[in-house]
């Protein structure tokens, strides 16, 4: 419990104090040049791309560890061997990947259009690679339950990567995107230096046996996560290149990229979630009530992460502030952005069906399906409806995906997901989303006055939390003033 407690902060407090960056790129980018755009489309690459070199080996490496039974033969050594032959296949994927952006990079940078600018992209592939090289240490720090390394570690980057950028564009008064790119790669290689006496620790030696079957196991994960990832960033991809005003791409792109920041709270939380949550699935697969546990993680999920949605959109009067006055103009996509997070974190709650069962082609199939779909309302309505199609996108494509995996699951194997008590809460966000969007708009009431309205709707949803599910007599420390005698 307390690993997860760790984990969980970690990611929310490093999310957190990332956010402290989009105030400074969009008071200090003016949105007329187009730079935060371009940040935006160069990490959406980046991710992309970090997915295709982890290769499903992040998720592999839990697998396998947790059972020894795939390698009898290894004995007390058998983590180590994992952990050594998935960074076999990450290292050498890195090393091919790197060999063809620097070998290739005046017709890569062409083609994506930074022909003019192609240190931005030999930056940021080296990052992307180094990052591919922490993924699988990192993991291996949660499988070991080194929670207390794995986030001061996390949080050390964070830390670093605000304070450089702090230096250089306030104190400096630096505003190209340039400086963003060469920050991220010294802090990430900064970070990777300080994994090697771990990796010294670890009795290395490759398994070509294991290899196989893993791969056997993963390639449906990387399927499963290239179509996941260009759920999250194929908006941002494709924008620049469907988009009709092409002068002007790179700067409504910035303007969603920015107010997508405010939404990503709720990224914050699914993946503070899954951090803590995943490693706990494995370990509980072998449980009797491993089902009805499953059944309420998915519930409380999602009570926690409607509450957020309802403090976001209740508190946006406030938050609007994270971002400079000159990106607000597109801050209607936040809801829409943020439903879509919840989609997707609902998507990763049934995901473990088929992967606990070894059937991990499943999510492959799922995941392209949403993908898909998020294509074509992309390539269809950009030109037409610039990022707000990009917003509604996202939602077609995890509701999609969502959609499919709950219908198969339960046939394949069945949860008994509360739908009746999600249904209740769904509902009741809903209504309370329209209250505080058309009572303050309707009457004209002040920004004081609108967060104070919003707040006792938000008051609202706790209240049935505390009724429903959470009554405070079982609240830990403050329960005991709340049972009777």
């Amino acid at each position: 419990m307390k690993d997860t407690a760790i984990y969980g902060l970690s990611s929310i407090v490093g999310r957190f104090l990332n956010y402290l960056l989009v105030p400074l790129y969009t008071h200090y980018m003016p949105k007329a040049s187009g730079d935060y755009g371009v940040s935006t489309n160069v990490y959406a690459y980046t991710a992309l791309i970090l997915v295709l070199l982890t290769f499903g080996m992040e998720t592999t490496l839990f697998r396998f560890a947790n059972d020894d039974r795939l390698t009898p033969e290894i004995g007390s050594k058998h983590s180590d061997t994992v952990f050594s032959t998935v960074m076999a296949v990450v290292g050498t994927l890195t090393v091919v990947f790197l060999l063809l952006v620097f070998g290739f990079i005046g017709p890569i940078s062409n083609t994506l259009g930074y022909a003019a600018h192609p240190e931005y992209l030999q930056m940021m592939a080296a990052v992307v690679a180094m990052d591919a090289l922490q993924a699988i240490p990192f993991s291996y720090l949660r499988y070991q339950k080194r929670a207390i390394r794995f986030a001061s570690l996390k949080l050390l980057f964070i830390a670093l990567n605000i304070g450089l950028n702090v230096f250089y564009f306030v104190v400096l008064g630096k505003t190209s995107v340039y400086y963003v790119f060469f920050i991220n790669l010294l802090c990430t290689g900064f970070i990777s230096l300080l994994f090697i006496p771990d990796l010294l620790k670890v009795h290395w030696h490759f398994d070509g046996q294991m290899l196989k079957r893993m791969l056997s196991y993963s390639w449906p994960i990387l399927i499963l996560g290239i179509a996941g990832i260009l759920n999250q960033v194929a908006d941002k991809i494709l924008f620049p290149l469907v988009y009709p005003d092409q002068a002007q791409a790179n700067v409504e792109l910035g303007i969603y990229g920015s107010c997508v920041k405010i939404a990503m709270i709720m990224a914050m939380i699914t993946q503070a979630f899954r951090y803590a949550y995943e490693p706990i699935v494995f370990a509980k697969s072998k449980d009797a009530d491993k089902t009805e546990y499953y059944a309420s993680a998915m519930k409380y999920f999602l009570i926690f992460t409607l509450l957020a949605f309802l403090c976001v959109v209740g508190w946006m009067p406030l938050l609007q502030y994270i971002i400079g006055e000159e990106y607000r103009e597109g801050l209607g996509v936040v809801p829409i952005v943020m439903a879509a997070e919840i989609m997707m974190g609902v998507y990763f709650n049934l995901s473990f069906w088929y992967k606990l069962i070894d059937k991990t082609i499943y999510g492959a199939w799922f995941s392209l399906a949403g993908c898909l779909v998020l294509f074509a309302v992309n390539i269809i309505f950009i030109p037409k409806y610039g990022y707000w199609a990009c917003a509604w996108g996202g939602v077609a494509g995890y509701g999609t995906a969502m959609v499919l995996s709950y219908m198969v699951g339960q046939k394949k194997n069945p949860i008994p997901y509360p739908m009746r008590s999600i249904a209740y809460y769904v509902a009741l966000t809903v209504m309370l989303t329209l209250t505080m969007n058309y009572v303050p708009a309707t009457y004209h009431f002040g920004s004081v006055v609108t967060l104070i309205f919003n707040s006792l709707c938000i008051c609202c949803f706790v209240s049935y939390i505390l009724q429903s599910d959470l009554p405070l007599s079982s609240l830990p420390i403050i329960g005991k003033y709340f049972r009777k005698k």
